[in-house]
């Protein structure tokens, strides 16, 4: 079937109006699959063409409009059909070769699109974050963030809608880590990919992302959102001159707490370059000044002449020695009191630098105050706007709309303490039940070992079984009108070069009247080898009869029955052989010198073929 035959079936099946939504969604997802991996390994234009006709007949409005906002509890495949729907939305959105209606395009499709992903994103996050929700919620709604996020690179206006959307604040409002981590390596995805997204932005919507982002990595110690918040920042800095100091003036003390609580993590790099962009204040050069003096060439000469003259030289070297040291240590006095006011200088300069980084350094943790003080009052004025929007919704709404509403959020504050209770419960109990669960336990080993070790016993003492005799299958009527029907039709798609057709009809003859032959006589084996079962069992019960059998001395007439049997055949022989042995006994030993068999008088024609069940 052709890719046109194909889209024509998917916008008859949009159009329909006799399917059910929830059933229409599924069968629409599978065409689009095929149709994409059908056309992706074609050339781009036929790809872009194929987008554009999906855009001009309607499907993608559909998709956007109808099917995202579908409820996919109710749907096959759930809310993995939506995020797929999702992600091929947003595919199909980027690299559109559109022909000339381009503003219906960006003025009404596009936005339409970004509003359904994040609203589909926001109930993925309501889920995830409910008290019954699945954690495979969270990885449905980074895939749907992802889309988002594919779709802003390519159509970078589409980020103030994002940023002014009430779905995307629900997100920034949630205190839940990976929420936040979704949303900042968002940004910092999109800022990598576009770097003029920020010229294009206003002040206002930048600073919604800059709070959030400061906002994340202040209140956290998770290195992946720490780094993905530094990465965005830096990426901001280095666009913009203007962003740098937005950022500079917006967050005072940010310098110190990137650098105390962020070194170490795995990206110093990163946090070394946001620091020199942030401080721009030279470090002062540090210059020393090494001076040489003679008299310190003097001094040592001094020295060794006073060392030597007590040796060897007169009392005038000695004198001489002696005016040379006095003339240095005057020479040493003078310069140390003219040294005394710049050695004054320098520990009031080291005083006051001292001093200086102190104030510093308490000016820095103010501003790292104020700045935590400052994202959480913004923190909780947007908090307060969103619960103001959330009741003036609510007056819109109407009383049983309002009750329903309440009923649910004191329905998931009741579950959220009953859980949180349970829980606090359960750890206190857990110590005192800690004894009794090993016992428990122990036990449990313990049976378990004792019951394979009597199943072994039992399996060793108990007798060989008999195999079960296993007869053949029959065919039923079904099985033989389908083996005959498929025998037939490969007669009739493989005829035979080599035998007619007649004879082939009369060797199937001849074989079914073989087959009959066969099968009739099969019956008289059957009965045989059921004999020869039967004679078997008999002989397993005789042997078991007397293995089992009482001495003679102990034996009650009850065992005696045991081996008696009703059938008068039986009794006949085994009389006609006990009174054999008798005679035998009484014979003379001359008698008894042949091969030592005994006939017995009685006819041998006796009847032996009945069977003879022990005890019966």
């Amino acid at each position: 079937m052709s890719l046109a035959r194909k889209d024509a079936g998917l916008r008859a099946l949009v159009a329909s109006t006799n399917i059910n939504p929830e059933q229409k969604v599924p069968q629409i997802l599978s065409k689009l699959q095929d149709i994409l991996n059908r056309i992706s390994v074609q050339d781009d234009r036929e790809l872009g063409a194929f987008k554009n006709s999906l855009f001009s007949h309607g499907i993608l409005q559909y998709c956007a409009g109808d099917a995202l906002k579908l409820n996919y509890a109710k749907v096959e495949g759930g809310y993995a059909t939506a995020t797929q729907l999702a992600e091929i939305l947003s595919s199909c959105c980027v690299g559109v070769d559109l022909g000339g209606d381009t503003e219906a395009f960006h003025r009404r499709l596009l936005p339409s699109v970004t509003d359904s992903l994040l609203s589909l994103a926001s109930r993925l996050m309501n889920r995830a974050l409910a008290g019954n929700g699945q954690p495979e919620m969270f990885r449905f709604f980074r895939k749907v963030m992802g889309s988002v996020c594919w779709l802003l690179k390519a159509h970078g206006h589409l980020a103030t809608q994002v940023l002014q959307s009430d779905h995307y604040e629900r997100m920034l409002m949630s205190e839940e880590e990976r929420v936040g981590t979704v949303c900042v390596s968002l940004w910092h995805q999109l800022l990598t990919a576009n770097s003029e997204l920020v010229a294009g932005l206003g002040k206002g919507p930048l600073s919604v992302i800059l709070d959030d982002v400061v906002y994340r990595m202040a209140h956290t110690s998770n290195p992946a959102v720490g780094g993905a918040a530094i990465r965005t920042l830096l990426l901001v800095a280095r666009q913009q001159e203007s962003a740098l100091q937005l950022i500079i003036h917006r967050f005072k003390g940010l310098e110190g707490m990137i650098g105390r609580e962020w070194r170490g993590r795995g990206f110093d790099e990163e946090v070394d370059q946001l620091i020199k962009l942030l401080h721009k204040v030279p470090k002062p050069a540090d210059h020393t000044e090494v001076k040489y003096s003679v008299f310190v060439v003097v001094r040592v000469c001094a020295c060794l002449t006073l060392s030597l003259c007590y040796q060897t030289w007169p009392e005038e070297c000695v004198r001489a020695a002696c005016v040379i040291q006095a003339a240095w240590r005057s020479y040493q006095t003078r310069r140390r009191v003219k040294s005394l006011p710049r050695a004054v200088r320098s520990l009031q300069r080291s005083f006051r630098e001292r001093r200086q980084r102190r104030v510093q350094q308490a000016q820095a943790e103010c501003w790292e105050e104020e700045l935590r003080l400052q994202l959480c009052v913004r923190r909780q004025r947007a908090r307060r706007e969103f619960h103001q929007k959330q009741l003036q919704l609510l007056q819109l709404l109407s009383p049983g709309q309002v009750q329903q509403y309440l009923g649910e959020v004191e329905r998931q504050a009741v579950i959220r303490i009953q859980r949180v209770w349970r829980g606090h419960r359960e750890r206190r109990h857990f110590q005192q039940r800690r004894n009794t669960h090993t016992q428990h336990r122990a036990a449990v080993v313990l049976q378990r070992a004792v019951l394979r070790f009597l199943k072994r016993r039992r399996a060793e003492k108990a007798p060989p079984s008999l195999s079960p005799w296993i007869g053949p299958r029959g065919l039923t009527d079904s099985r033989r009108a389908e083996l005959k029907r498929e025998v037939e039709e490969h007669i009739a798609l493989h005829p035979s070069s080599v035998v007619s057709l007649e004879g082939s009809r009369e060797l199937h003859a001849q074989t079914q009247a073989l087959l009959l032959q066969h099968l009739q006589g099969r019956d008289a084996e059957l009965r045989e080898h059921t004999h020869t079962h039967a004679l078997l069992a008999q002989i397993n019960t005789d042997l078991e009869l007397l293995l089992n059998a009482p001495s003679l001395s102990v034996a009650t007439a009850t065992d005696c029955d045991v081996f008696r049997s009703r059938s008068a055949p039986v009794a006949a022989r085994a009389r006609q052989s006990h009174n054999a042995l008798l005679q035998a006994g009484r014979l003379p030993w001359w008698k008894m010198l042949g091969d030592g068999d005994i006939n017995c008088p009685e006819s041998e024609s006796a009847h032996t073929d009945s069977l003879y069940l022990g005890g019966s």
